[in-house]
């Protein structure tokens, strides 16, 4: 089994902190994270294969509901433990927020946003995904057996 991590300079630990902080916020907000956000957020913004993206998502929400899956994941190698661990914080930071946020907002506007959300990603997803493929997440991770 090889385990595949990206490198951890402080631009990418800064994107990963964001896509946390997002994920945290919108669950907090409209009930949505892992797999809404941080998968796509992921692949996209950190070039994760969608195995390794759906894999750390799974990790970050690890205890209870996915620990199967995660086991799984982790199994194969597509969990990014550090990754994971980074998102977990901006996650609950951002879910504290986005809750105080949703919670101070009449419902039918935290129901707008919601809507408004999943079509921009049902839009991106439909016409402006990068073509992508199974070899684009190795130029971008290392095997861990390389030292990190």
């Amino acid at each position: 089994m090889t385990t595949k991590r990206i490198n951890m300079d402080i631009q990418t630990i800064l994107i990963v902190i964001i896509i946390g902080l997002a994920a945290g916020v919108l669950s907090g907000l409209v009930g949505v994270g892992g797999g809404l956000i941080v998968v796509p957020a992921l692949v996209f913004f950190l070039g994760f294969s969608q195995h390794a993206a759906q894999g750390t998502s799974l990790g970050l929400l690890l205890l209870p509901a996915g620990i199967l899956a995660v086991i799984q994941y982790y199994n194969h190698g597509d969990i990014d433990i550090k990754a994971v661990c980074i998102l977990a914080v901006g996650f609950v930071l951002g879910g504290y927020f986005g809750s105080r946020l949703a919670l101070s907002l009449p419902q039918a506007t935290v129901k707008k946003i919601f809507a408004v959300f999943m079509i921009c990603v049902a839009i991106k997803m439909l016409f402006f995904d990068k073509k992508s493929t199974e070899n684009t997440s190795e130029i971008k991770t290392e095997n861990s057996t390389s030292g990190n």
